[in-house]
């Protein structure tokens, strides 16, 4: 199985990396001097960025943060995987200047924050498309529809039987994120109405696809990129929404126009004291606006429209 993850809890890149000084011909002594002023100022900036949450966002930060270290070696950046919900915790307690979400804040984390005095700004950085998927020698489930899954992930249907007549009477083994993780509150307010998830739970998403490729009975959900870093060992179950005639499957297309019933949009929450005051983070979400877009699409999620990030920017532009 192919895994994402963090050095521990968190990674911090913020190493030293040493930048050649490249020759060039007369001709070009205009760009050696304007490459030159880009890496004084560069150099200017000095400081440390503290974030967490979202396992599922992390991916593409991380991926923005490997080349930010390298152009911006003196600023520290860390990067923490408490999950959307552990995220917002440390955002509310002031730990943080950033938290990563997989899911829109919730009523009380904004009430919380409201209640610190901390303000914030929201940025939107790619989209998602959550995807079910079952052991990939399952040879009966092709889709289920938001009922079914509800069946499933309330603790309605003990067998695959009860599921739908037509499917075998074998015993379901379901496996989800627990409740730290924004995957989790997304799928429970969007299939359960918010209701509570019975499955074997684990705050560990790789430990959930592990589990789905083990076992023949297996269910399980999570983000795109996961899916998409474990095809080979795992069979994507398409998605049908109530009122249409077939199933729907999590592709980059359907994610993108939104057509696929589980899509979603990727966040980062800013605080807005730290962009005012903390350069190293201002200049460390500017450059993450302007590299999600491919960052994204390597991390193995799906970029926002070109008007989104150019909107964030001046968001950003207007907290100074």
């Amino acid at each position: 199985m192919k895994k994402w993850q963090l050095v521990g809890s968190t990674t911090v890149l913020g190493t030293a990396l040493l930048l050649g000084a490249c020759g060039g011909a007369a001709d070009k002594s205009d760009t050696k001097s304007e490459d030159k002023g880009t890496d004084t100022a560069a150099k200017d900036i000095k400081g440390e960025v503290n974030g967490d949450g979202s396992t599922t966002v992390a991916p593409v930060v991380e991926k923005i943060n490997e080349q930010f270290a390298t152009e911006y070696p003196d600023v520290t950046v860390s990067i923490g995987t408490s999950g959307t919900g552990g995220g917002f915790e440390k955002f509310i307690a002031g730990e943080t200047d950033f938290s990563n979400a997989s899911r829109d804040i919730k009523d009380e984390e904004k009430k919380a924050l409201e209640d610190k005095k901390i303000e914030y700004t929201e940025f939107k950085i790619a989209s998602d498309g959550l995807t079910v998927a079952v052991n990939k020698d399952n040879d009966f489930v092709d889709y289920l529809t938001f009922d079914e899954l509800k069946k499933i992930y309330s603790g309605e249907a003990k067998t695959w039987k009860d599921v739908r007549a037509d499917f075998p009477a074998e015993e379901i083994k379901a496996f989800s994120p627990d409740q730290s993780h924004g995957t989790y509150d997304f799928f429970s307010e969007e299939v359960l109405d918010k209701g509570e998830i019975t499955a074997e739970k684990n705050a560990d998403t790789n430990v959930i696809v592990k589990s789905v490729q083990d076992n023949k009975a297996g269910i399980g959900f999570f983000g795109y990129n996961f899916y998409q870093e474990n095809k080979d060992n795992l069979k994507a179950v398409k998605i049908q929404k109530e009122g249409k005639e077939e199933g729907v499957e999590a592709t980059e297309e359907t994610v993108k126009d939104g057509s696929y019933p589980l899509s979603r949009p990727l966040f980062i929450y800013a605080k807005n004291d730290s962009l005012k005051s903390n350069e190293a983070f201002n200049t460390f979400m500017k450059f993450t606006l302007e590299n999600a877009k491919d960052a994204s699409k390597k991390s193995g999620y799906v970029p926002l429209e070109d008007k989104v990030y150019e909107e964030d920017l001046k968001k950003l532009e207007e907290v100074k």
